[in-house]
């Protein structure tokens, strides 16, 4: 079998979401030829499914920089940087006048699913001169076609937006879950929107803890003022929602910190029946509602539903990986080196430290998960920290070592220092563990944000719900 060259083959970017874009911004930048497959129809597909939904993130830390360069070249005018875009706004405003530069739409292929990566002739177990080869992707056209495409090295920017954990509560589906999906809203329903049907005068259960969770409650809220027999419960598998609720006026990214105090709020007037240490061990499909059985600390747990809203995170693909050597933490399915920074059982100040290619190779060299997936299923995950990411691949790849090496990040804090924050000491205040005392959550002001709503972040900011014993964690 003929081989070529690896210098000589482009590096293959799968995705063209924001942070999938940003890695061609940078390689083509520093001289790389590169390819960027996308399996939706468009860049910035798995964004519009949340298109509805504004981001808690203003567009200072939404556009990449070599982005900016490419898009001022063409006369693009950024938008203001302290205003909050919606997802459909990041799309239009952002993500598809880049897509639609001259250096990047010639290099991005949409309708084009990666099935498979490899290294170029060589499975999982072989190691003779696996580091002169590079690598195999194995692509499924909108045709039916089925190609293989040769790459130097592979930027994975994939997302995980598109797989959910389950609604179990051991990490599996619940029985009978799979036979009850019709039953299932994705992370992000369009409430009062396109999905407004689906919700009115109906009983919804929202599971999870994380702002999809938050921002579809708010939602389900307002659509209950208007639409009689419109009911909620919200489920949580921990015994607090102060990692959500509890950021408040601390909060740097203020739409994120009011989402907290609107929902606290309203579950405080009883707006909201709050169900915690929750466990779904069965799901059952009836003819027009779904029976959700399982227990809590307090008992049994079996009630009737119309509609379960799953908001308890996401996961990474991993399938399409199988023949890569990879290094993935046991825990958040994160490159191993990145994991400490990320878990979640151990830290979620909103921050973190700025990491680039040294925390995110992995064995098989040239391969690198970047964005969304690079956090596995850590819910943390701002724009700003994969723009960061794919600039210093693209150093490596480059073979600027200092500049690979050299990274700098600022994110806002989000004023909650704790995965499981909300046990009180003896007087009622909860202490947090960056030192003093944690700050009741206060209202902060906002730009009016017509009827969309307000929590998803510019990642996932979905996840485990606090456990009822403090962890420890550091905000370090």
């Amino acid at each position: 079998m003929h081989l070529d060259p690896r210098e000589e083959l482009p590096v293959v970017v799968i995705g063209a979401g924001p942070v999938g874009l940003a890695a061609a911004a940078h390689l083509l930048e520093r001289g790389l030829e590169t390819l960027v497959l996308e399996a939706g129809e468009s860049a910035g597909s798995a964004v519009s499914l949340w298109g509805h939904v504004r981001m808690f993130s203003p567009w200072q830390y939404n556009i990449d920089d070599a982005a900016r360069r490419l898009l001022n070249a063409t006369g693009w005018t950024a938008p203001a940087d302290d205003a909050l875009p919606t997802g459909a706004e990041l799309v239009r405003d952002y993500v598809a006048p880049l897509a639609a530069t001259a250096e990047i739409s010639s290099r991005l292929h949409t309708g084009v699913r990666v099935l498979a990566v490899a290294r170029d002739g060589a499975d999982k177990t072989r190691s003779l001169g696996r580091e002169r080869r590079g690598y195999r992707v194995r692509t499924l056209n909108t045709d039916g076609r089925v190609e293989d495409i040769r790459a130097r090295a592979v930027i994975d920017c994939s997302g995980t937006f598109t797989t959910s954990n389950p609604l179990g509560a051991s990490g599996m589906p619940a029985h009978g879950e799979n036979d009850a999906a019709a039953f299932v809203a994705g992370p992000l329903p369009d409430v009062l929107g396109s999905d407004r049907a689906r919700f009115a005068g109906k009983r919804t259960l929202v599971v999870g803890m994380g702002h999809s969770a938050a921002n579809t409650l708010l939602q389900l809220l307002e659509l209950g003022e208007s639409e009689e027999g419109t009911s909620l419960t919200w489920a949580i598998r921990g015994g607090s929602t102060r990692r959500l609720t509890g950021g408040g006026a601390d909060d740097e990214l203020p739409a994120r910190g009011l989402l907290g105090t609107r929902l606290q709020a309203a579950a405080d007037a009883g707006e909201v029946s709050l169900i915690k240490h929750v466990s779904i061990e069965q799901l059952v499909a009836g003819s027009h509602s779904v029976r959700v059985v399982g227990s809590t600390r307090a008992g049994d747990l079996d009630f009737e539903v119309d509609v379960i809203v799953n908001a308890t995170g996401f996961r990474p693909d991993l399938d399409m990986l199988r023949e890569v050597r990879l290094d993935l933490d046991p825990i958040v399915e994160s490159p191993t080196g990145l994991a400490a920074l990320i878990d979640p059982n151990l830290h979620s100040c909103g921050t973190v430290s700025p990491h680039g290619e040294a925390l995110l190779r992995h064995p098989d060299d040239g391969f690198y998960l970047a964005g969304m997936k690079s956090y596995g299923r850590a819910p943390t995950f701002l724009l700003a920290t994969g723009y960061e990411q794919v600039r210093s691949v693209a150093a490596a790849l480059a073979g600027d070592r200092a500049s690979a090496d050299l990274v700098q990040l600022n994110l806002p804090a989000t004023g909650v220092c704790n995965t499981d924050m909300g046990e009180t000491q003896g007087d009622g205040v909860a202490e947090s563990c960056c030192g003093g005392t944690a700050q009741s959550p206060q209202p902060v002001a906002l730009p009016t944000l017509a009827s969309v709503g307000v929590g998803f972040a510019t990642g996932v900011a979905d996840g485990r719900s606090g456990d009822a014993t403090p962890t420890g964690g550091s905000c370090g």
